[in-house]
């Protein structure tokens, strides 16, 4: 039996990982938390706190691994038990060298970061994109042999900054290609003006929280509002800022279904944050600090919760091919597995052993 590793990271990466192993049932699929081989990152990792806020720390490798095994699936972090057919990455950022001689496939999780001046320097002197201190250069390394994007803006997006688009095959992505299933929730709040923040100051960037409060008040004008904080943030900070600035009432999340939250509001603000997909497919009015028209070319295809399955069939074609890398042609590949499952509308089962 064939060998699969997929590569976690957040909760988000994760349980995206484990729904493309869903639908690889006849292979040996494996999980292991992003590593790296480089001994700088590692000592910077294991001996400072410099990294603490990224998904390379042992606070997300927790967390990824409770999930892993609350679903009894198997783990091996840094490959260090088995040799792979096929590696499942999250982020190319960082791509062990001693992978880079397995077949691999790139996932989109969500929205790649603001590309900046120093992003710019960093790909041009081609120095490790892990300098950018975010995921401004994520899916735009070219080290991985197919990319599998949420959108045609994506898509373009990642050729335009280095990765070849013959590599790029649009399968939407897990986790944000069926947003419309929240519109029916048992959330017990409604007509709210909702804010999702980002942890930014714990990944090192600057921000001005306090104004960022005070403008989400303005754009409320009087209408209740509602803070979902992101799950990396010092959340006991967090509700301090909140409480000290906005009107009584405020309603603060830390935890719960972010999707739900933003299926029952009436207007989204949000800072550097994959969810404010969710708000635009589901026809909110959306803020960001993005460019809202951007972000509407960006925003991930919805195809009913198919995406998994397209990645998956991707898995399992590219793991059998013979022949080289630049001559794959995952486009191809997909068209053919989604012309078959088509016409095979009520048999799924024929789908998967196809």
């Amino acid at each position: 039996m064939k060998k699969i590793l997929f590569i976690t990271g957040s909760i988000n990466q994760t349980t995206q990982m484990h729904q493309i192993a869903n639908e690889l049932p006849e292979f040996d699929c494996w999980f292991s938390q992003l590593f790296t081989d480089n001994t700088t990152l590692n000592y910077i990792l294991n001996d400072t706190s410099l990294l603490n806020g990224t998904v390379l720390s042992n606070k997300f490798r927790l967390i990824a691994e409770e999930y892993l095994n609350n679903h009894n699936l198997q783990i091996d972090f840094a490959a260090r038990k088995n040799k792979y057919d096929l590696v499942v990455f999250c982020t190319d950022l960082i791509v062990p060298r001693r992978m880079r001689q397995t077949k691999t496939i790139w996932v989109q999780e969500g929205m790649i970061d603001r590309y900046t001046p120093w992003s710019h320097v960093v790909r041009h002197l081609k120095l490790p994109p892990t300098l950018c201190g975010n995921t401004s250069l994520n899916g735009s390394s070219n080290r991985c042999d197919i990319y599998c994007a949420a959108s045609e803006g994506y898509r373009q997006y990642f050729a335009a900054k280095g990765t070849p688009e013959n590599k790029i095959v649009v399968t939407g992505i897990p986790n944000y290609d069926n947003l419309a299933q929240h519109i029916n929730n048992d959330f017990p709040h409604h007509g709210y003006v909702m804010v999702a923040t980002t942890d930014m100051r714990e990944t090192f960037r600057f921000e001005n929280r306090v104004a960022f409060i005070k403008k989400a008040i303005a754009i409320a004008n009087g209408r209740p509002l509602l803070f979902k904080l992101h799950p990396n943030e010092n959340v006991e900070r967090a509700e301090r800022e909140i409480k000290a600035n906005t009107p009584a009432g405020t309603l603060i999340y830390s935890k719960g279904n972010t999707n739900h939250m933003i299926a029952n509001c009436v207007e989204l603000i949000t800072q550097y944050s994959t969810v404010v997909y969710t708000g635009i497919a589901l026809g909110k009015k959306v803020h960001s600090l993005f460019d809202v028209d951007e972000l509407k070319r960006l925003t991930p295809i919805q195809n009913g919760g198919a995406s998994a399955g397209n990645i998956a069939a991707l898995c399992r074609d590219y793991i059998n091919y013979n022949g080289a890398p630049e001559n794959y042609s995952p486009d191809m590949v997909l068209a053919q597995y989604q012309a078959k499952k088509a016409s095979l509308q009520l048999k799924p089962e024929l789908v998967e052993s196809w």
